[in-house]
């Protein structure tokens, strides 16, 4: 799909009208000064608060302020301004005469304000709306009116503006610039510290930092400094890479035509809508959409279609039609210039130049659309991102809970009441962890990189984590599965009532003269660049085959009036032949609707004319006289299309002599009538060697395939099936909806393509024959094994959208094969996946899959060209082994999120847990007991257990979704209540120590290796409200503290160690050799200062972090501190084993509670279980068949096909009612439609 037909697609928006206030905004401005700004900064989170508490409710027509809300489930709010343009004094001073004004059925004469002529507007994402005073509502000027015909714009717009039109033109649509601005790092940095997250972190630090927690909070700010200086370098890069793309968009010179001035040069910037300029060529780059009105050109649209294909341009005929000039169909676009594209070569019809009126300017443009789609991406909608936000809102709870405890047993025991806020408030950031959310990006990070070393490039990391959860692959055929070349294999004339023996290529014999050697020499659009050939592959290959050359004629062109004429002739390597060249005057584009071109030619030194045609096999035969096309012809294109060949029609005749007719005045429609046919014309195109082995490799992980074609059904039917896409044993049932032409009802036909031999020796070359077969389908099979897959074409596809809406999730079920689509309904697909809950990837080369690529949670563009900056994922690997690499590593990112997340929030409660027990004697972890917990283990360990690689082979079990699942909770609620357990048990068996002392902190081991200091300093009785003099250093030493921090420190690494998972989505954790050799080292540190010699690794402690907080116990006490850790560790180990991850015990549960998954496709296959008749089995009419619950198909819905009026009346518009309410000022929302041309 091209980025020009990705542009089209819709976003909705709510817009509500507010006027300012200003007793309420003084009110505000009181508040935000008594809250320390705190008002402004949740203003800033939240608009739509800071306009209700500023503004009140008004119509559209008198608001200042609007507020917008997306209706998507993301409900996203925007702010903007209604600012106001006063027109320049030239429209003032004659407004009566002034040409907007006098032209009553123009947009521009709606939007000013007269008499003050004044013109309403607001700003969006770089799109201009303003209020139209007739409709009431806002509209998107930005383009020419689409009401015009083909006539009005010639006639109102061939001979330029005039400058007072030009400058009321610019200051309502605005400059022709594509402005990206780099901001400064100061400004991104803020923007960047004002997230939540980043507020959070900051109020952390300020509260350690009064409690001395200096080292950390430092760490702290030195980690959150590299995030934030690697997050603002990768914008500002991205900024600058986008700026590069469109720099030389703002900086151009071009020759604009005034009205009664004649020509000028200006700078690209001061185009509108409506002027005309000269289309150069030379390698010229256009800076606006515009229509071509007089001569032709040739364009490279590579920045926009990702292919390097010259495209042939013709101007718009200057004709008298009934409907607007761009009708319901594409026909269209190839009188369209887009901007961004390459003029490589103009050329002039006679002695005239090539002229082309300007459509749309700035960000309205394809390229501007283009620029916007990266600038302001569709929200990811990952539930993971959404559980987490949930889970830290039950955090927060748990914290609340614990402040409340915390505030009761502090105050109980006469803790002032200053220490008591604070060690409150440090519950939250100890609950709760700064680090938590940005744990979560580390396996991203991690993964994005090992993709750059496999070649695969992301511009959304984020992404990468749906990625693991994709079970829908989509495929587009060509380039993708299979080569990008065509060879020619051989050629089928007619002879007779028949076809004569194929002409194989290969036999190295030339193809004698005759009208097939004339069509292949001339039916093509090549164009001769810099002594090089260009054009389309099949025609490059075609062309070459003659051994002919093209030559360029300038007095050729003058003679015919044609800006596409050309002469060919025989090249050094051609075969002998008596004609000294073929002159085309005049050719008739491709084009996609019509599925041919066609061209008028002349034998040098000959007088007769001769058209040729080629194009698609089927529409050829409808323009041939019947008598011309062979009995056999459906047979023999059905033999060769079902062996996967690509298969083009030829058809000739012989029209009057050159001097009783103009060329020029010709009709395509009369030179495309009673031809002779000529024969079919057959190329290969092999699949890539990867393919059959990574759709083998996806099937057996039960990841579902789909293809999406633009090429002919039977031929993507035998490629899906030499592939191993649809198993050789399976049935294809061919969907054919059409309209009948009598009553125009729409009707549904079912036919079974069978296979007649059952080989598994199935060979892409050697494929054996089927024929179509419309009859009843037997059930017996499909009742047991539901073996079938579904084929149908893009135009059954538009019937279904339009007549059988409620039959198309059934179909797409079981549907595989999607041919002959449009980009438009390849988008559109994507989307009706999308909503039967699939994880959509596609995967195209770029070329006509733009949209398609953007609309999936996952488009892998094997393209490396500029359109692939619309793709989430670029692929240097040309084919599609990238996919299964993608999905791997994706897995491995997702699974790596879910275990650093439920690590961060154990490690959260462990530390949680036991700090709220040593509140209960008014004690507390030592600033350096938390440096170490935090900063030697917890971060060491969040960074290295994401470095695990993913494991070589999918497995056939997708993980984990999302967070807030019963698996999961189950995990985190069992270890918190096994810490809890664990802290509790430890804290109460100490004090029944006949060692232990409250008083006496040094009465467990042997005072000869007490110093006289020691034992004097500790003989003091310890007051339980010392809590609040913490510059004692004895404060922090108590038994209960040591037993509860080793086992604090040893929870964090035994957690770790069950949560880092491997197999089946990651490697093995010995793999992690990193993980290993840092987890063993702070096992070691551990057990170091559980059975080291106290002397020395207390004095050491207080040597090295300044304070000593540990104290001595007895040797036996430890080894119960080892056994309990010990218990702790198998016993969360086996629980994690034998019921967090047993799948099959969760299967059980599932059955025996009557579990069934909530997924829309899940449920509709269930329903399809249940029906014996489907599908159906015979060829009648479809409306009441399909047996469908009215929850299933809940928000199933497609905008993608409306009826073309009503579309064509919200087209730019912002929708509002016209209600008496909203007149009286009762507002009422109103709905913005944004749709781009």
């Amino acid at each position: 799909m091209s980025l020009m037909d990705y542009c089209t697609s819709h976003s909705v928006k709510e817009i509500f009208g507010y006027k300012t206030c200003c007793c309420r905004k003084a009110l505000c401005i009181m508040g935000s000064i008594l809250s320390c700004g705190f008002l402004l900064l949740l203003f800033y989170w939240r608009p739509e608060w800071n306009v209700w508490a500023k503004c009140v409710r008004c119509t559209l027509q008198e608001a200042d302020i609007v507020l917008l809300r997306t209706t998507d489930e993301y409900k996203t709010w925007t702010k903007k301004k209604v600012r106001q343009i006063e027109l320049s004094s030239p429209a003032k001073s004659n407004d009566t005469q002034h040409p907007v004004l006098s032209d009553m059925t123009s947009l521009l004469h709606r939007i000013i304000m007269k008499p003050e002529l004044k013109v309403r507007y607001f700003e969006i994402q770089k799109i201009r709306y303003i209020w139209d005073f007739k409709e009431k509502q806002f509209v998107r000027p930005g383009c020419l009116e689409e009401s015009h015909s083909c006539a009005d714009i010639h006639h109102k717009f061939g001979p330029g503006l005039s400058i007072t039109e030009v400058i009321t033109r610019r200051l309502i649509f605005g400059p022709n610039t594509i402005e990206i601005q780099i901001s400064p790092i100061w400004k991104l940095l803020c923007k960047e510290v004002l997230n939540p997250f980043y507020t959070f972190q900051l109020f952390g630090v300020c509260l350690w930092l009064s409690e001395d927690y200096t080292e950390y909070s430092i760490a702290l700010i030195i980690m959150s400094f590299i995030s934030l200086a690697s997050s603002v370098y990768d914008l500002q890069q991205q900024s600058i890479k986008l700026y590069r793309l469109v720099e030389s968009h703002n900086n151009m010179m071009v020759t604009v035509c005034r009205k009664d001035r004649g020509y000028k040069e200006v700078p690209s910037s001061e185009l509108v809508p409506g002027d005309v300029f000269i289309v150069t060529g030379n390698k010229q780059i256009l800076s606006c959409d515009s229509i071509l009105i007089q001569g032709g050109c040739i364009v490279n649209e590579s920045m926009l279609t990702g292919e390097s294909i010259p495209v042939t341009k013709t101007p718009l005929p200057n004709i008298a039609t009934p409907g607007c000039w761009n009708g319901p169909t594409e026909d269209h676009k190839r009188h369209i210039l887009f901007c961004g594209t390459q003029v490589i070569q103009s050329k002039a019809a006679g002695q005239s130049e090539v002229k082309a009126v300007v459509f749309r300017t700035g960000f309205t443009t394809s390229k501007g659309e283009l620029v916007r789609s990266i600038l302001y991406p569709k929200p990811m909608d990952f539930k993971l991102y959404q559980d987490a936000f949930r889970f830290l809102m039950c955090l927060i709870i748990i914290a609340t809970i614990g402040m409340i405890y915390s505030i009761c047993v502090l105050l109980f025991n006469g803790v002032a009441t200053g220490k008591v806020v604070r060690k409150a408030l440090d519950v939250i950031t100890i609950a709760v962890s700064p680090a938590l959310p940005a744990a979560m990006t580390i396996g991203i990070i991690y993964s994005q990189e090992r993709l750059k070393k496999k070649g695969i490039f992301s511009i959304s990391p984020q992404r990468i984590n749906i990625c693991g959860l994709l079970n829908l692959i989509c495929f587009d055929k060509t380039g993708t599965l299979t080569e990008d070349g065509l060879d020619l294999w051989g050629l089928a004339s007619t002879k007779g009532k028949g076809l004569q023996n194929i002409f194989k290529f290969s036999s190295g014999v030339k193809l004698p003269w005759g009208p097939f050697f004339g069509a292949m020499a001339s039916c093509h659009s090549l164009v001769l660049l810099d002594n090089t050939l260009r054009g389309d592959p099949l025609d490059l290959k075609m062309f070459e085959t003659t051994g002919w050359e093209i030559k360029e004629n300038a007095a050729l062109k003058q003679r015919t009036e044609d800006a596409h004429s050309f002469i060919v002739k025989p090249g050094p390597t051609a075969s002998e032949v008596s004609k000294a060249g073929i002159i085309v005057l005049k050719q008739y584009p491709f084009s996609s609707t019509l599925q041919r071109m066609s061209v008028v030619t002349q034998v040098i030194g000959k007088e007769k004319l001769t058209v040729y045609l080629k194009g698609a096999p089927e529409m050829v035969v409808r323009l041939c006289k019947p008598q011309t096309v062979p009995r056999s012809f459906s047979r023999e294109l059905q033999r060769y299309t079902k062996q996967g060949f690509r298969v083009i029609g030829f058809a000739f005749k012989s029209i009057w002599n050159s001097r009783n007719i103009s060329v020029a005045n010709l009709k395509r429609e009369d030179v495309e009538s009673d031809l002779v046919f000529l024969g079919l014309l057959i190329l290969e195109n092999k699949l890539k060697p990867q393919t059959a082995p990574v759709l083998s490799e996806l099937s057996e992980a039960r990841i579902r395939t789909v293809m999406i074609t633009g090429d002919n059904l039977q031929t993507a039917v035998t490629v899906a099936k030499s592939s191993g896409m649809i198993p050789l044993t399976h049935k294809i049932i061919l969907v054919e909806a059409s309209k009948t032409k009598i009553s125009g009802t729409a009707v549904i036909s079912w036919k079974t393509m069978e296979n007649g031999m059952n080989n598994t020796n199935y060979n892409y070359n050697k494929l054996y024959f089927c024929m179509f077969k419309e009859s009843k389908i037997p059930m017996d099979n499909f009742e047991k094994n539901k073996d079938f897959h579904f084929a149908m074409t893009g135009k059954s596809y538009k019937i279904l959208i339009q007549h059988f809406y409620h039959l198309l999730p059934k179909l797409l079920i079981n549907a595989t094969v999607f041919a002959r689509m449009s980009p438009n309904q390849k988008g559109s697909l994507i989307e009706e996946f999308q909503k039967l809950d699939y994880y959509v990837g596609m995967c195209g080369d770029g070329a006509n899959d733009c949209g398609a690529l953007k609309t999936a949670h996952a488009g892998i563009s094997l393209s490396v060209h500029e359109a692939s900056v619309a793709s989430l994922f670029t692929s240097k690997i040309p084919n599609i082994e990238c996919v299964p690499h993608l999905i791997k590593e994706g897995r491995a990112a997702l699974v790596t999120s879910f275990c650093i997340f439920k690590y961060m929030a154990l490690y959260s409660m462990i530390q949680y847990l036991g700090v709220l027990c040593l509140y209960w004697e008014a004690n507390t972890f030592g600033n350096y007991q938390f440096l170490f917990e935090d900063l030697g283990i917890t971060t060491i360990i969040g960074i290295t257990m994401s470095f695990n690689h993913a494991y070589p082979k999918l497995d056939p079990h997708q993980p984990p979704g999302q967070l807030i699942s019963p698996p999961l909770l189950l995990s985190v609620i069992m270890n918190v209540i096994l810490s809890l357990a664990l802290h509790v048990f430890g804290f109460m068996m100490v004090q029944q120590q006949p060692w232990y002392s409250r008083t006496d902190i040094y009465s467990a081991c042997n005072s000869k290796n007490l110093t006289s200091n020691d034992v004097t300093a500790n003989n003091n009785t310890m007051d339980t409200a010392s809590i609040s003099q913490e510059s004692n250093e004895d404060y922090y030493k108590s038994y209960e503290n040591t037993t509860v921090y080793l086992l604090s420190i040893f929870s964090c690494i035994t957690t770790a160690i069950v949560y880092c998972k491997g197999k089946p989505y990651r490697k093995p954790i010995y793999t992690n050799y990193i993980f290993m050799i840092t987890t063993l080292a702070q096992i070691g540190t551990c057990l170091y200062f559980l059975f080291g010699d106290q002397d020395a690794v207390y004095n050491a402690l207080g040597v090295s972090i300044g304070r000593r907080t540990l104290v001595c116990t007895p040797r036996n006490w430890r080894f119960y501190i080892l056994a309990m850790i010990l218990v702790h560790f198998f016993v969360i180990m086996a629980i994690e084993e034998i019921i967090i991850e047993n799948r099959y015990l969760w299967l059980f549960l599932k059955k025996c509670c009557k579990i069934k998954s909530t997924r829309r496709y899940k449920k509709i296959q269930r329903i399809i279980k249940k029906e014996p008749n489907w599908p159906p089995g015979d060829t009648s009419n479809y409306t009441t068949f399909c047996i469908m619950d009215e929850e299933v198909l809940e928000g199933h819905s497609n905008m993608s096909y409306e009826d073309d009026k009503t579309h064509k009346e919200s087209l730019n518009k912002f929708e509002v009612s016209a209600s008496k309410q909203a007149e009286e000022g009762n507002c009422k929302k109103e709905v913005i439609q944004e749709a781009y041309l």
